[in-house]
C-alpha cells in the first residue's frame, strides 16, 4: 500500500462535525488552527483525544493530526474529533479496527435534541392539567 501524505476522515456527534487529518509524521497537531491545550486546557479532555492512540497502540508523538470542527458544543465537538481520530486511525491500520471497536470508540453517538412539538412548551412539556 502506498503511503499517503495524511488520511482522512469524519467523525459526528450531536450537530458537530469534525473533519480529521491524520499525518504519520511528528508534527504540530492543531484542532481548529489552536493548540490543543489551547482549545481543551484540562486533562480528562486532552485524555480523551488520545484514547484511539493508546487503544490502536501508537505513539502520539509519532503522529500529528489538524482537525477542523463546526457545530454543537465543546463536549460534542471533543466526541466528534475521538471519532474522526479513530476512523483515520483505521484506514491506515486496518489491523487496529477490532481493538478500537472494542473499546467502542468507533459507535457514532446518534443522541440529537427532540424537536419542539407544536402546542407545548418545549419537545415534551405540556401546560399543567387541571381537572377543575
Amino acid at each position: 500500500m502506498a503511503e499517503l501524505e495524511y488520511y482522512y476522515a469524519l467523525g459526528r456527534r450531536k450537530t458537530s462535525v469534525a473533519t480529521v487529518r491524520l499525518f504519520l509524521k511528528k508534527g504540530k497537531s492543531t484542532i481548529n488552527g489552536k493548540a490543543l491545550d489551547q482549545v481543551y486546557p484540562l486533562k480528562p479532555e486532552q485524555s480523551q483525544i488520545e484514547e484511539p492512540f493508546r487503544v490502536a497502540e501508537l505513539e502520539t508523538d509519532g503522529v500529528s493530526y489538524t482537525v477542523v470542527a463546526k457545530g454543537g458544543g465543546v463536549q460534542s465537538q471533543l466526541g466528534a474529533i475521538k471519532l474522526g481520530i479513530a476512523r483515520a486511525i483505521i484506514k491506515r491500520f486496518p489491523e487496529k479496527k477490532k481493538a478500537l471497536k472494542d473499546a467502542g470508540l468507533l459507535v457514532r453517538d446518534s443522541r440529537m435534541v427532540e424537536r419542539k412539538k407544536a402546542g407545548l412548551r418545549k419537545a415534551r412539556k405540556a401546560e399543567q392539567y387541571s381537572k377543575r
